[in-house]
């Protein structure tokens, strides 16, 4: 591994057309899920100027039933379900901010094209007689932990989020009233012996109101971004040598959909790990649990989170990979990059992972039963990264650190 290096990730605010897209898709999630915990979600969401267009398969008896006579002729549609779904995409992008001329959550015009899930796919995921759940696709997942934040995350992207988590704060409470929604950071760090130890370069552009782009308005906002900036990264991080960037193009009044069209599931990236880690190509947002891109990419940073947090390694990356209607994983990986404690070894590690029992043997049911996934607690994740959040209750239960006594015991 090199120890001495320049690396950079970047973030997006919940007001990005794609962070958007995620936010309506995963709302959907919570919503079918709040109706049947089994319910099978796989929602796309397109938002461009005042229009939002959703797309995709479900299976939620409550909500849809194509044998249910009553429901035929509402196309399968439960009565009070398609209003209900309107509603959920409205309550979004108004909780985001949105009341501009070209995307007002009041007056876009929304097209909902959700049909039910294909009988091909469900009966591979469906339990029946001795057949176990199946994943539902084929695909390999990638989990990561590090010691260079509290949150166990790399800290370029931890600290990309976090600039722009209070951009969007500041922005609702009236403390900047002068920032709209749609925002991007990107976090630039020197590296010493493998420790980030300075910030070389900071780029922020943000959404502004009318004339913030010029004289004494400008000067206010940049003033203001190099404010959050310096308070949210560690004391001397920031120095004369840091290169800033902030909203570079000039003005930035047209923003979100209206300025650049969203798709569910462009900003994996970002969700993740800042390209600090190897990413397997699945999306997240519009999925229920039973999709292992991801409830796998959920247990995989779970088990390295676990890792790291129990001094078992500092750094660590961990793959795992499904077969469409295969309930066991057909691999596991270990990887921690040289940094595992002493007498500890990658392959101890994935033998002690394997022999936990409440993990139910990566499963994509004993994962959903361990992490208590089926549940609507999705939307949350949909901004600022699914990972590095604070485990609360029910949210973000693949943060806990609740397996690191069970780690230590299986490497003895």
């Amino acid at each position: 591994m090199r120890t001495n290096y320049l690396f950079t990730s970047e973030s997006v605010s919940e007001g990005h057309p794609d962070k958007v897209s995620d936010q309506i898709s995963d709302a959907i999630v919570d919503l079918m899920l709040a109706k049947d915990p089994e319910s099978r979600v796989a929602c796309e969401t397109m938002t461009t100027t005042q229009r939002v267009i959703l797309s995709g398969e479900i299976r939620c008896a409550p909500m849809y039933d194509m044998n249910n006579p009553e429901w035929a002729v509402n196309g399968g549609w439960a009565p009070g379900a398609k209003d209900e779904i309107e509603q959920a995409v409205r309550k979004t992008v108004k909780d985001i901010g949105y009341e501009q001329t070209g995307f007002h959550w009041k007056t876009l015009t929304f097209e909902n094209h959700l049909h039910g899930q294909s009988s091909e796919i469900a009966q591979g995921v469906d339990a029946s007689g001795n057949k176990d759940e199946g994943a539902g696709d084929q695909g390999i997942m990638f989990g990561f932990a590090c010691d260079e934040t509290p949150d166990l995350m790399p800290a370029t992207l931890d600290y990309s989020h976090k600039i722009l988590e209070r951009l969007a704060a500041d922005r609702k409470s009236g403390a900047a009233p002068f920032l709209e929604p749609d925002a991007k950071s990107q976090l630039s760090l020197r590296y010493e012996d493998g420790k980030p130890v300075a910030c070389t370069a900071i780029v922020v552009s943000t959404q502004h109101a009318k004339g913030y782009h010029e004289g004494e308005k400008e000067a206010e906002l940049k003033a203001y971004v190099k404010g959050v900036v310096t308070d949210i990264l560690p004391d001397g991080w920031v120095s004369d040598a840091t290169e800033w960037h902030i909203n570079p193009t000039g003005a930035f009044e047209i923003g979100g959909p209206d300025g650049d069209a969203g798709l569910t599931g462009r900003k994996i990236i970002v969700d993740t790990y800042g390209g600090a880690a190897p990413h397997g190509g699945g999306a997240f947002s519009g999925k229920d649990p039973t999709k292992v891109d991801r409830s796998a990419a959920y247990i995989t940073r779970y088990l390295a989170k676990n890792i790291v947090a129990a001094g078992l390694a500092r750094r660590c990356t961990i793959q795992l990979s499904y077969a469409i209607g295969v309930s066991k994983p057909l691999s596991l990986y270990v990887d921690t990059h040289g940094t595992c404690a002493d007498g500890v070894t990658d392959e101890a590690l994935e033998d002690a992972i394997r022999g936990i029992e409440k993990l139910g043997g990566l499963t994509p049911r004993g994962i959903r039963t361990h992490l208590g996934l089926n549940k609507p607690i999705y939307r949350k994740s949909a901004a600022y990264g699914h990972f590095g959040r604070q485990a609360d209750g029910d949210d973000f239960p693949w943060e806990r650190t609740d397996l690191v006594d069970d780690l230590k015991a299986a490497i003895g």
